[in-house]
Formats: C-alpha cells, structure tokens, sequence
C-alpha cells in the first residue's frame, strides 16, 4: 500500500467525523447535558509533544468519536438519528478498511479522548540510496492502558499464529518499540510500528519515527507543542474546539511533491486552525504566520458594506470589503514571492487575467479604494452565469477616465461600445454582431447582438456586469437581494461582526458549475463527499492581525436534511 493515499485518507476521515458533528447540532436539545454543546473542549494536541517543530501536517481531533456521534442520537426525528450514526459507522469502517481492525470490538473499549496524525518528517532516514521516505504517526489517547497493552499484544499473537509477523521488540529510552522488520509486511500494514507511551498509544510507518517522536518528547525544544510560533498561533483563538490542524507550509508543500527538504527553508509560513461546534454547524477559527506588514491591525468593519446590497438574492458566490488596492498590497508585500501561498495567488491572478488581458493588479486594483462587492449569479434559464461587480467612487480616482479605458479596451477587442437607457439609467453596453441561420430555412438568417459586458454609473458607486440582465439585477429596487436573505443571515450568524468582509459560497447551489469549470473542485467533491453533502455554504471572514498573526474565521453552514 502506498502511505501517501493512506496518510490523506485517514485525514479525510477526521475531517468527515468533524463534519457529521456540525450537521447534527442544529438538532440538539438545548437542555442536552453533552460536554461538547459548549464548542468543544478548553485544551490543545497533548501528542504535539512527540512532533518535530517542523512536521509539515497535523490533525488532531480532541475528544472521542462516540462524543461526536452521540450529538445525532438528539435529533429531530428518528430517520434522521439513524442516518447520523449509519454514516459515522461508515467513516469509521472505510477508515480502518486497511487495517483489518473492527473498530467497536478492538479499538472503542480503550480508547482515549485524542486522536492526532500527523506527517512528522519528509525523510526520516535521510538515505539517499532508498528514496524518500516520509514519517507517518497515529498517536491515540487511551482511557484505560491495560486494554491497549491487551488489544497490542491480541494483534500480535494473531499474527504469530497466522505467520504473518516477523517482529523486532526494542527498549528505546525506556520505552518498549515492537515493529515488523520484513519490508513486504510493511506494504500491507502501513502503520508497523508501535509503542506505548503513558496514556498514548502510538503507530508509525518505521521505528525510526516512533525514536524520533520519544526524542522530541525527553527534548522539549525539539517538538512542536513548544514551539513559539504554535504557542503564539493557539493564544490568539480563545473558544472552546474539538479538533486542532497545523500545518508548515514550505513542509506541506515539499511533502506533496514528494521532496526530501523544502525549496525554501528559510521561510517560516504556519496556519492553524481551531474547529468548534457552533448552532447550525461548525467555526474554524485560523491563525496565520509569515505574513509581514501591520503586527497589530484591528478589523475596519462592524457591517456588510453598502456596495454589498447590489448583488441579488440568488447570487451564489461573493467576495466583500473596502479598498481592494491595499488589500491587494498588504498580500503582495507580506507574503515572500518565493513562498507556496504567493506562488499560488499567483497562479490564480493569471489563470484570471489572461482571458481578459488586462493586468489586474495595474489596472483594475489600484481606482478600487473604497467598497467594493463580487459577485456570481446563475441565469433563470441556465447557460453561463453572470459576474457583477460594485465599486465605491473614491474622490482621489478619476472614475470616468478609468471607464473610458475599459471601453477602449472592448473595442480594441472588437466589440462595440454604445449607451442604453435601463431602469431610468443610462448604462454603456459592449456587444458584438453574431449571425445565426434558422435551422430549418438555411436560406434565412438573422443578427443577435452578443453582450459581453454592461457598466454603469449608480449613485455613489460603479457597477459591472456580463450581461443586461445581471446589471438589471443589481441596480432594481423591486429585486430582491442576498443580504435581505434569511440564507445569508445564517451565513454569518457564526462570524463576528467585526471583520474586514466576507466571502460567501453557496455550496449547493454553485457545486454544478464549479465542478463543471474548475477541474480541482471535482476532485474535491470527490474526496470529500460526505462532508460536501451535508454542507450548505461556507463563510470566511478576516479579524485584522494580532502581534503579527493574521486572523480569520471560517463558518460551515452545515445540516442533514
């Protein structure tokens, strides 16, 4: 078996479990004695301490899974109730699927109130000559060791009599390692190696890793859990949490090419992330390092900008908040331009620019000072959606010289730039003549004006859009709009109202044109169906910096319907 997949998977699962959490809380009762109603728990990864300050990944879920299923037994129906549990038994069968263990029978009697995987190294043995060879550890919290010591000891004497074992029992510094030396039974036992460590119980793909962790343990500045960076990262989110993940950046990247170093260890790039359990679903609460700029920068908004209030009730996809020039400075001076983050910003500014040829960052960012709004909206009758965008007039940007650009540049691209009266506004329309024959005379055709993009000047603010229609949309009074939705109140209802802005999808209702159009959110889709599922829409909001750490909360409006 390949480790890397495996690794993934068993991460996917976590995350699943975390998931079905959220999606069972909008059923609880509120007089539920449940520990976990309160968001979770008031503590951090104990097993961080057997982690290297740079171990590229880390989830860890602290408390037991039988917590977390325990939220659907107060759901609102018995349909629902048993649909929760069948799907957390799912989870745990397809995690363990590899493994040959029975996770009711063999694992739930003993097991503890942490569960933590991590990748711990990128090459543990640092041989050249075989390859590179990542380290892999399951650490496992246990409520009662004379149980785990029996579970370990069943396996082993099962594989004993079977004759499927070739184990090597070693002390290392005072604790007991038993591992599978044959490398072709490593292939059908990812996690071969395995000790015991107080109330921990550890699995790893090679005794090596389980020496490295017991060394990081006995040298308290050699892990993670002391290392100031983490410790900085984990004061900044003070609520309750049932689940920690860290992950370094420049390791995270290296890992998943498979590299034996990072290209640039010089760089420090950290994000963790707390997830609590929240009414109607679950909050992630980040903290970033590496980002330079303001150290201490408090959030400049108390409510959704009024640039906000033009995008309709059904747009699916929005991104909101003021000057998106400095925004996009803060971004472009505080990440390195060699880190893993800029690269792919950077991937992505071009993947939209190219289309448009314009460059966004010279031409577009720099006038936007004020509010601005993004947004997607599907058309009634299907085809392609359409874009709106709404931008505040700032005194110091000449805004009719910046609109006379963008018309030259339509015509330049040969389309034809005209006025229009609509909605008692005169809008500038771009269209291109595109001739079309009737199917069934040949001999008859007719010309369709072809809209490629409508601005208009609003009040205080300009406005774009890809078609008539979606401008009609945005500058209509009658029409309704999305932060008049209850679906968007909800949205938010996790998130403080101190934010920078937000940015808003609706899963449900964008899934079939993402994955249509971005071929990455099919394979999102795909590993995280379960999740994707029960997942309404998600909501990110940014709170500023503090001593140097960038803050952001993540909202999962999730439920079983």
């Amino acid at each position: 078996m390949k480790l890397r997949p495996f690794f993934i998977t068993l991460i996917v699962g976590v995350i699943l479990l975390l998931s079905l959490a959220g999606s069972s809380v909008s059923w609880i009762l509120k007089p539920s004695p449940l520990p976990l109603l309160a968001g979770g728990v008031m503590k951090e990864p104990i097993t961080a301490v057997f982690l290297p300050k740079q171990a590229p990944v880390m989830v860890s879920l602290l408390t037991n899974p039988d917590r977390l299923d325990g939220l659907g037994r107060f759901i609102a129906s018995p349909e629902k109730r048993r649909r929760s549990h069948q799907e957390i038994l799912t989870i745990e069968k397809t995690l363990l699927a590899k493994t040959g263990l029975d996770y009711q029978s063999q694992i739930q009697p003993w097991l503890g109130e942490e569960i933590t995987l991590a990748v711990t190294s990128l090459d543990y043995d640092h041989n050249p000559n075989n390859g590179i060879k990542p380290g892999y550890l399951l650490a496992v919290s246990t409520k009662d060791q004379q149980l785990a010591n029996e579970f370990l000891q069943a396996s082993y004497s099962a594989e004993a009599i079977a004759g499927t074992s070739d184990l090597v029992f070693e002390s290392y510094k005072g604790v007991n390692l038993i591992a599978q030396e044959n490398p072709n039974l490593k292939k059908n036992t990812p996690l071969s190696a395995t000790a015991v460590v107080g109330n921990m119980v550890l699995f790893a793909n090679d005794i090596q890793v389980l020496k490295e962790s017991i060394n990081n343990v006995q040298v308290p500045d050699l892990n993670l859990k002391n290392a100031p960076g983490y410790q900085k990262a984990l004061n900044t989110i003070t609520d309750p949490r049932i689940a920690i993940v860290y992950t370094n950046f420049p390791e995270l990247s290296a890992w998943l090419a498979n590299l034996p170093i990072p290209e640039l260890p010089e760089i420090t790039q950290t994000l963790t992330i707390a997830f609590s359990i929240k009414e109607e679903g679950l909050v992630a609460q980040t903290a970033l390092i590496g980002v330079s700029g303001d150290n201490n920068r408090s959030p400049i908004l108390s409510e959704p900008v009024e640039a906000f209030s033009y995008l309709p009730a059904n747009t699916i996809l929005t991104a909101t908040g003021t000057n998106l020039n400095q925004l996009w400075q803060q971004i472009e001076t505080g990440l390195d331009q060699d880190s893993p983050l800029q690269q792919l910003l950077n991937r992505s500014i071009s993947h939209l620019e190219e289309p448009l040829g314009v460059n966004l960052a010279k031409d577009v960012f720099p006038w936007v000072k004020g509010e601005f709004s993004l947004g997607l909206v599907p058309k009634e009758e299907g085809g392609e959606a359409d874009w709106i965008f709404v931008a505040q007039k700032n005194p110091d940007v000449a805004i009719d010289e910046v609109l006379e650009t963008f018309d030259e540049w339509a015509e330049n691209a040969g389309y034809t730039v005209g006025n229009l009266s609509l909605l008692d506004k005169t809008v500038t329309v771009w269209t291109k003549l595109k001739a079309t024959v009737n199917q069934n005379k040949r001999s008859l055709a007719s010309l369709q004006a072809e809209v490629s993009g409508v601005h208009g000047n609003i009040d205080d603010y300009v406005i774009f859009s890809t078609s008539v229609e979606g401008i009609s949309q945005a500058i209509s009074p009658e029409f309704p709009k999305l932060i008049q939705t209850e679906e968007f109140r909800h949205a938010i209802e996790g998130l403080s109202p101190e934010n920078d802005g937000y940015f808003y999808l609706n899963w449900q209702k964008s899934e079939p044109i993402l994955t249509q159009k971005l071929p990455i959110a099919r394979v999102v889709e795909f590993g995280v169906k379960p999740l994707l599922r029960n997942l309404r829409s998600f909501t990110l909001s940014s709170q500023g910096s503090e001593n140097g750490i960038r803050r952001a909360t993540i909202f999962f409006n999730v439920g079983v319907e």
